[in-house]
């Protein structure tokens, strides 16, 4: 493995009876590096991320942290996970929960327990450190479970949706603590369904659907790659109660047929927007509808992937 390599996943598959969850993923991470990992629920993302950690074993491929076999004892210590649901416990304090985990890594005293104290303040729990767990938010537990995932100084650290149930203002601040870590020299694994968090952290993303990897690139080049040239963001004055009749009305106008309708927004991808803008509010104001707001904007990672899967990145 050459020396910038952190991580090399290789032709991994995993099945649950008839359900095929990851299938043949490849890729490569490099060390320093924000790798996202960008998909709906039900993707493959979180089992990927279990396998990674050697939760799981695949059914075939490999998968090697420095070097090492994901399964091998020794990488255990090199790598931190964050998962998805929270494992933490209700009735002992916050302190006491990280005191807890330092312990399964082998590590005990004063000195533990001030590193304890700083993770919670970096993850903005100081304040709660000495309260017990059940009198958090959901929110808050899930800053716990990342401030866990920190303790034994890892050198890869898997993030499966840091950031669900938060609200804009923490999940900025959690942002922030990311990219200080990536700042500090390590290696981060991010899975997510928000394609903003994907966007503004990831050096390089991979999108998944249906447990493969559909396109992976740096989220600019994805855009230029996949995405259209532009998209028409037009907001009606009411609720449509059909939208199905404007999205089909719209549909010759947009590019690869790229038209969603979402809380009283209906974003079309377009090619030309000075020509296309036009034509579209006739067809609205056709239909008897009422607009409030056109604007024209750039595209999304959403966009790309409504491109490569036919589907909006919300749907399940």
């Amino acid at each position: 493995m050459k020396a910038d390599i952190c991580l090399v996943v290789k032709d991994v598959s995993k099945r649950f009876g008839d359900r095929v969850a990851v299938d043949g993923v490849s890729f490569t991470v490099h060390k320093g590096e924000i790798y996202g990992l960008l998909g709906p629920n039900g993707a493959g993302k979180t089992t990927l991320l279990n396998m990674i950690a050697g939760i799981i074993e695949p059914d075939s491929g490999e998968i090697s942290v420095d070097g090492l076999n994901a399964l091998d004892p020794r990488v255990r210590g090199r790598v931190g996970y964050c998962p998805q649901e929270t494992i933490v416990y209700d009735n002992l304090t916050g302190l006491e929960n990280m005191m807890f985990y330092a312990g399964l890594h082998g590590l005990s005293g004063n000195h533990v327990k001030r590193r304890c104290r700083e993770l919670l303040d970096r993850m903005g729990l100081s304040e709660y450190a000495d309260k017990r767990v059940k009198t958090y938010s959901g929110g808050m537990k899930k800053r716990l479970s990342f401030a866990i995932s920190l303790i034994a100084d890892p050198e890869l650290l898997l993030l499966d949706e840091p950031t669900v149930g938060m609200d804009p203002r923490i999940r900025r601040s959690v942002w922030e603590s990311i990219l200080r870590l990536k700042e500090e020299g390590r290696t981060i694994i991010l899975a997510t369904h928000y394609m903003e968090e994907a966007d503004e952290l990831s050096d390089r993303v991979a999108i998944m659907d249906s447990g493969k990897i559909v396109a992976e690139d740096s989220p600019e080049n994805l855009k230029n790659c996949y995405g259209p040239k532009a998209v028409i963001d037009v907001e009606f004055a009411e609720t449509i109660k059909d939208p199905k009749v404007i999205i089909e009305k719209i549909k010759p106008y947009a590019s690869g047929g790229g038209v969603i309708y979402k809380d009283d927004t209906l974003r079309i991808h377009v090619d030309n927007p000075d020509i296309i803008s036009p034509k579209v509010i006739s067809e609205i104001v056709g239909e008897g509808m009422k607009l409030k707001t056109l604007k024209i904007t750039m595209p999304t990672l959403e966009d790309v992937f409504l491109r490569l899967t036919g589907r909006r990145l919300a749907e399940e």
